[in-house]
């Protein structure tokens, strides 16, 4: 079962807790700190748009990326998406017409590749397309998160629908799987069932260290995303900063 397919049409509903604002402030900060060599950001990811489009309004020309074209779809249907090239590609073979002052990923996205080799080959490809001196933002979720999740159920109802998502994390792997089903409510008082499984992989902060110092990116810095402080034990999801030094 693909990911994001038939979860895309409600998937802004169930995750409206997400501080959306907080996080794309947070990326205005870094991109100020850092001085951004160009207004060109890329977002890798970028689903259905939600950090696209805040970060359109602080004045960035926007170009989001995602695998998934149900989500882009969702996202294009949006009025502020105005202006925002989006584009169907895989974040690991990522190709753009030029080259971006930022290169993000946000929202775990990264937590969906597999292994420190895929992880590497996102790195290089941003590498390759960042300006000169341009930046590398990505978060992911920890292996603290993950393991504090562990395996459990959580169920969600509202009227315009419902979905179970049971949460399988194994430590050995460190993989983190989950099933969702979804309810989703038709105009006539019938409802649709879909089923997606998702899997994400937590990376270690020395395995992200490696992967982006091989790719030839300088680490600037790394950031708790709650308190855009240095990572503690307890950090549930991290800011990584590179920035392109090669060119």
């Amino acid at each position: 079962m693909d990911a994001y397919t038939s979860f895309a049409s409600v998937y802004d509903m169930y995750m409206d807790n997400i501080p959306y604002d907080e996080w794309a402030k947070n990326i205005k900060e870094i991109f100020d700190k850092y001085n951004m060599p160009s207004e060109i950001v890329c977002d890798l990811g970028c689903g259905t748009g939600q950090m696209t489009r805040r970060l359109k309004h602080y004045g960035y020309d926007m170009i989001g990326i995602d695998v998934s074209s149900d989500m882009l779809t969702e996202a294009q249907a949006n009025e502020d998406s105005e202006g925002i090239l989006y584009l169907c590609q895989d974040m690991r073979a990522f190709e753009l017409y030029g080259t971006a002052g930022a290169i993000v990923s946000l929202c775990d996205s990264i937590n969906y590749l597999s292994s420190t080799d895929e992880l590497l080959q996102v790195c290089k490809q941003a590498n390759q397309y960042l300006d000169p001196k341009g930046l590398l933002v990505f978060d992911v979720k920890t292996e603290h998160f993950f393991k504090e999740l562990g395996s459990c159920t959580i169920a969600e109802n509202r009227e315009e629908g419902s979905f179970i998502w049971e949460n399988e994390y194994d430590e050995v792997s460190r993989d983190n799987s989950y099933f969702l089903t979804i309810y989703a409510a038709n105009a006539d008082g019938t409802y649709d069932r879909f089923e997606e499984e998702h899997l994400q992989h937590a990376f270690s902060i020395d395995e992200i260290t490696k992967a982006i110092k091989d790719s030839g990116l300088e680490l600037l810095d790394i950031l708790d995303v709650d308190t855009m402080d240095k990572p503690q034990q307890d950090s549930e999801r991290l800011y990584f900063i590179a920035r392109e030094v090669t060119k």
